[in-house]
């Protein structure tokens, strides 16, 4: 009975799940109609806050795109996947290669959401290189199931933000958060790591349970996944001085002596903080290093820049729908608030962590970044949580999975999972909706736990 849902789901979403870019232009046009609809505003106050919005994510495209291109590089480097391939041998059976890969994912993502959603893909990869008995795409799928669980871990935004206290939390949550609040009752809270525990020892389980039959196993052929590697095993030619210079190992080892050396200065100073720019600041520099020489870096990131295109494309119209959901009316009305406010209503002291990650849930279908949807719930959620009465740390991380959850079948935050693994969102939504349904479960079930308490 699961296999066959399965196989509908996977049916379901290969037949009507379009091109991440036409699912991002048919989000745009949603949001665009209902915020006519529901918050009062014209076509023209639409149009506007679409083109304030359109750039927002300028920054943030750019740092995701070199989190793809700087890992795919990485990965490709011959002493790198050495250590990869060594990894890729251990599963002895298309299960435990599934197993392996969602568990490794999962605790990689728990750690940081930039480093696992990169390892996992490319250990997958790495995997679907030795075995030709997984199929692929589950392979894949359970390597970005391990998101899940990101803004319940160490590099969580929400969490670590609400952690630093100070003037801007205050008037993110509408006064309710007036002095720090710690990880311990958020990351390391009884609620936040029973949830992260279930998911972690059950939805490698759930990932295997997938697998298809032999017959419906789709696998890949491994020359296809090899080809990306010879920009790093061609011999360079030295005819001229310039060459010499392109071709030297000493440029490459003092430009990372400079890098490198303020990453140990980073961690010195400011504690094991993985941000996004620390994790792409070691991708660069350790990929120059074992590179050797700038000439055989620069032909490996041009393999890997055509990866990005995705991202590149799509990021700026997500931002676009963005600051059409945040858009507020002459009234204050945003369809954001719109929808936080319709799961306020409804809600009462034991239901309200509920319906905040629900809510969260469908936000994150069009605010999905965890800073912007901090931004456009915590002034709503955060107060109505008060007057009930609900610990301020349980409303923050129901926003947190809620923000995490729907992404199984968002296509944005897969585009550099797909990128390095050369596939397509309708490859692997049909399983990820399978882990969404799952996870949405023990979730719920987290949550409500955390409101009868």
């Amino acid at each position: 009975m699961f296999k066959k849902f399965t196989n509908w789901c996977v049916k379901i979403m290969q037949k009507y799940l379009p091109d991440p870019f036409i699912f991002a232009a048919i989000l745009t046009f949603l949001v665009f109609i209902l915020g006519l609809l529901l918050t009062g505003q014209g076509p023209v106050a639409m149009v506007k806050h679409w083109g304030s919005g359109v750039w927002s994510l300028l920054g943030f495209s750019m740092q995701m795109a070199l989190v793809l291109v700087l890992g795919h590089a990485l990965a490709n480097a011959p002493s790198f996947k050495k250590i990869l391939v060594a990894l890729a041998k251990k599963p002895k059976s298309p299960a435990s290669a599934i197993i392996l890969v969602s568990v490794v994912s999962l605790i990689a993502c728990w750690i940081n959401w930039g480093f696992g959603l990169v390892i996992g893909a490319i250990f997958a990869k790495e995997i679907a290189k030795i075995r030709k008995d997984v199929d692929y795409r589950l392979l894949i799928a359970s390597a970005y199931s391990g998101f899940l669980i990101w803004h319940s871990g160490l590099s969580g935004s929400i969490p670590l933000t609400i952690s630093s206290g100070g003037e801007a939390v205050k008037k993110a949550t509408a006064g309710i958060i007036t002095s720090p609040i710690p990880t311990s009752q958020t990351i390391f809270s009884l609620v936040n790591l029973g949830i992260v525990i279930v998911l972690l020892i059950t939805l490698p389980l759930v990932n295997k349970a997938m697998m298809p039959s032999k017959e419906s196993t789709v696998v890949i052929d491994p020359k296809l996944l090899e080809e990306s590697l010879q920009v790093a095993t061609l011999e360079p030619k030295i005819l001229t001085p310039a060459d010499r210079l392109e071709n030297s190992r000493i440029i490459s080892l003092l430009l990372s002596a400079i890098g490198l050396g303020y990453v140990v200065y980073y961690f010195s100073t400011s504690g094991f903080n993985l941000t996004l720019d620390i994790v792409n600041t070691i991708f660069l520099f350790v990929g120059i290093i074992l590179y050797k020489t700038p000439r055989r870096y620069v032909d490996a990131i041009t393999d890997a820049a055509k990866s990005s295109a995705g991202i590149l494309l799509q990021f700026p119209f997500y931002g676009g729908i963005m600051g059409m959901m945040t858009g507020a009316s002459v009234a204050g009305v945003s369809l954001a608030a719109v929808v936080s406010n319709a799961f306020v209503s409804i809600s009462n002291e034991i239901t309200f962590p509920l319906f905040t990650f629900l809510s969260a849930g469908i936000v994150n279908f069009f605010v999905p970044s965890g800073g912007g949807q901090w931004a456009v719930q915590a002034p709503i959620m955060m107060p109505a949580g008060h007057a009930l009465g609900v610990d301020p740390a349980i409303t923050a991380m129901a926003i947190a999975w809620g923000d995490a959850w729907t992404n199984m079948i968002q296509p944005f935050w897969a585009l550099p999972a797909l990128g390095i693994a050369g596939l397509g969102a309708k490859d692997i939504m049909g399983f990820c909706l399978i882990d969404l349904l799952y996870s949405g479960v023990i979730i719920c079930l987290g949550f409500v736990l955390a409101g009868i308490i």
